[in-house]
């Protein structure tokens, strides 16, 4: 390491640790962004929004912070956190009102577990449509599509996934949800329970306060 770099990452350091709120580095169309994002509104917590999309100065305080130089990075004082669902995991414990995860060990182990498929299921499709060229979308499309509509009964009984109350899964569940439109799904009739469950996601104030300026628009431009 030059004495350049290492003097630039001691000056990022000192600045971070600094910092009297929390600061989330954060992309304006990151669907593990947007999670993070919603967590943050949902909780009330006072936090610093910094975006890297188009910001080399905070896209190189990143690559300091960061070993893998990517997005989401919380940084809390002297804490400096990535993945979003270790940040989330964080966030619920740090603050934990309102609570997003059962007390029940037992609840909150299964809404784990349903977690853990959603990411590596939808999430896992998600991420290859949005990597797909234009001739490479049509499957992972049809399979993403296909998948939510056969999971429709699980969101006919309760007003969020398996719950009465708003869970980690449920603030995942809503970007990707918010991007079906974007990915050019749309769920029918037999996603019917689907389309109610979002109406009630995106309805939230929590929600609406999560978005982005680009995720409103790369919705609406398609109405």
């Amino acid at each position: 390491m030059s004495d350049n770099h290492a003097n630039r990452r001691n000056l990022v350091t000192a600045a971070v640790k600094g910092r009297s709120t929390m600061a989330l580095y954060s992309s304006d169309r990151s669907i593990h962004c947007h999670r993070v994002r919603f967590v943050l509104a949902e909780k009330g917590i006072n936090v610093d929004i910094i975006d890297v999309t188009n910001d080399e100065s905070a896209s190189a305080d990143l690559a300091e912070l960061n070993p893998y130089n990517e997005t989401p990075t919380l940084v809390d004082r002297d804490l400096v956190l990535h993945n979003a669902s270790v940040i989330n995991d964080y966030l619920d414990e740090r603050y934990p009102h309102p609570p997003l995860m059962p007390v029940d060990p037992v609840s909150r182990a299964r809404l784990r577990l349903v977690h853990h498929r959603v990411l590596r299921d939808w999430y896992a499709l998600a991420l290859e449509i949005e990597g797909a060229g234009a001739r490479k979308v049509d499957k992972p499309r049809q399979q993403l599509k296909e998948s939510i509509v056969a999971a429709n009964d699980l969101f006919k009984h309760s007003d969020f996934l398996l719950s009465d109350e708003l869970s980690l899964v449920d603030c995942t569940l809503a970007p990707l949800f918010w991007r079906l439109p974007v990915y050019g799904i749309t769920l029918g009739k037999p996603g019917s329970a689907v389309q109610a469950y979002i109406q009630r996601l995106i309805s939230r104030r929590s929600f609406k306060t999560s978005l982005t300026r680009a995720e409103r628009e790369m919705v609406l431009n398609l109405a």
